[in-house]
């Protein structure tokens, strides 16, 4: 299977690297599927899903404490920031 930023594994620093560089292709490839298009948007959105993260981890049940950051963590919020309103 081909890497996206939806399916890329983050683990570390290099691997967070990877992931903008595939978010940043994404993004090129296919602007239909951003939800927030412009830098205010995506930074409003980012900083709202950064807030938010929480509630979504808890809804998956995917036991991970937002307070406890780590790359995969940084990860998730960018590409939550993508799509949310």
């Amino acid at each position: 299977m081909k890497n996206t930023a939806e399916n890329f594994n983050v683990t570390d620093r290099k691997t967070f690297i990877e992931f903008l560089d595939l978010l940043r292709k994404d993004f090129i490839s296919n602007p239909e599927n951003w939800e927030n298009k412009t830098l205010p948007e995506f930074l409003e959105a980012l900083s709202s899903y950064a807030e938010d993260i929480q509630g979504y981890y808890d809804n998956m049940k995917l036991n991970k404490n937002a307070d406890i950051p780590d790359w995969s963590i940084f990860a998730d919020i960018f590409k939550g920031a993508k799509i949310y309103e």
